[in-house]
């Protein structure tokens, strides 16, 4: 366990994530509903979306109160076991 002093992220602050999938129906709820249950209080209105340029790909930006290494560590790792997940950043 990373101890609160050995961390690079002081908490709580605002924390983006960029989650990466194909451009696909559903994409953004089911990434939200991942999120929302890490961080209730995430705003869904304030996720942004982008198109790769053939729209194949999509990238949502999701910036969440991130409150502690374990829950950021516990979103990451269930969006990136997420199938509809190509990348996480």
């Amino acid at each position: 366990m990373i101890k609160p002093k050995d961390s690079l992220v002081e908490y709580p602050s605002d924390f983006p994530l960029k989650i990466f999938g194909e451009a696909k129906p559903g994409f953004a709820e089911a990434i939200s509903k991942v999120v929302l249950v890490h961080a209730p209080d995430f705003d869904l209105a304030s996720i942004e979306a982008r198109s790769s340029s053939n729209a194949k790909y999509l990238s949502l930006t999701c910036t969440i109160r991130a409150t502690s290494r374990e829950q950021l560590d516990n979103l990451y790792r269930d969006l990136t076991s997420h199938p509809m997940v190509k990348m996480v950043l």
